[in-house]
């Protein structure tokens, strides 16, 4: 066999492997993509599950009930995580600019999930909604005890809305989300910066318990992060479904989809221990621009676009 036929064979062997190695590739990511698919809508709650939500979220905020008594250790760390992400992420600056760039500083303006109501001096007439009732005490402005799901406000009450790390504890996000539209004037303007993509593993803190911990299969779960929190990792579960996402989009006002979680509510061993979903950023984006509202702040946002607060303008006239 001539030196030329070999060469001829050789490429045509490699060029076999190479397209058996594409299609078992792609099969994978395939998969890996639909066993991240975000499956679950908003569904009916029980009032068992309203009621556990209500109570945890309570007791996070709980005053003591003397003077002398210290604060639990939950409420201690609970709070002072809370506090420690806010300046790390420099949160109260970035609503600060959202006022500033809105003129939002004199106007009527909402926090949902307002909790300690550290931004309530952002702007003067301000309203903060939490689910807790305990938390009014840290308010010297106007406080409404109420969900993010069933708001008690009327149509168009506010010129702006932002909510700081709430939607993902929120176990109806999509009515939240409808909630939020439907208390925002026309016109009117939505930062929001829930956590995207909160992680399944963080209820059980295998990120910071050590393997001792946790019996084979959480053994197995521990290992994987390192793998399934890398950023190749997140392209191949997210990139896929948001292509589809974006597709079924076009075609007029879509539902909401996210992934529920497992909330724990007796530890709070990392952030978002007691996230209830995981919303993806380019979902949320999807839900609002389908109804015709505008992203001021995503420059063309694509199916590539990066966990970042959402910048919203409500087009009511649209839809």
């Amino acid at each position: 066999m001539s030196p030329s036929c070999e060469l001829m064979q050789t490429l045509v062997k490699f060029a076999i492997a190479l397209k058996r190695l594409s299609v078992v590739l792609f099969t994978v990511i395939v998969l890996v993509a639909a066993v991240h698919f975000p499956y679950d809508v908003d569904a009916p709650l029980t009032q068992q599950q309203v009621d556990d939500a209500r109570k945890y979220y309570t007791e996070a905020y709980q005053k003591p009930a003397t003077e002398n008594q210290a604060a639990s250790e939950y409420e201690t760390e609970y709070i002072r995580m809370a506090a420690a992400a806010a300046k790390k992420f420099r949160i109260e600056e970035q609503v600060s600019a959202f006022v500033k760039r809105f003129n939002l500083s004199d106007q009527r303006v909402l926090e949902i999930g307002s909790g300690r109501g550290y931004l309530q001096d952002v702007a003067e007439n301000y309203t903060g909604l939490d689910i807790s009732p305990t938390v009014a005490r840290f308010y010297h402005k106007k406080f409404v005890l109420g969900s993010a799901t069933a708001m008690a406000f009327p149509d168009n009450s506010f010129d702006g809305i932002w909510s700081i790390w709430v939607y993902e504890h929120v176990p109806n996000p999509e009515q939240a989300f409808r909630e939020a539209r439907r208390v925002t004037r026309d016109n009117g303007v939505l930062f929001l910066l829930p956590e995207w993509n909160c992680t399944p593993w963080a209820a059980e803190g295998y990120e910071v318990r050590p393997y001792a911990d946790f019996d084979l299969l959480g053994k197995i779960v521990k290992a994987s992060i390192l793998l399934r929190a890398s950023p190749p990792f997140a392209l191949t579960t997210l990139i896929p479904n948001r292509l589809v996402r974006d597709l079924v989009a076009r075609f007029g006002p879509t539902r909401l989809r996210y992934r529920r979680l497992n909330p724990n509510y007796s530890k709070y061993w990392v952030a978002d221990s007691d996230a209830v979903n995981s919303i993806d950023v380019h979902e949320a984006w999807l839900w609002f621009r389908s109804r015709g509202d505008e992203c001021l702040n995503c420059d063309g946002a694509s199916v590539f676009m990066p966990s970042m607060p959402l910048i919203i303008r409500v087009h009511k006239s649209t839809h």
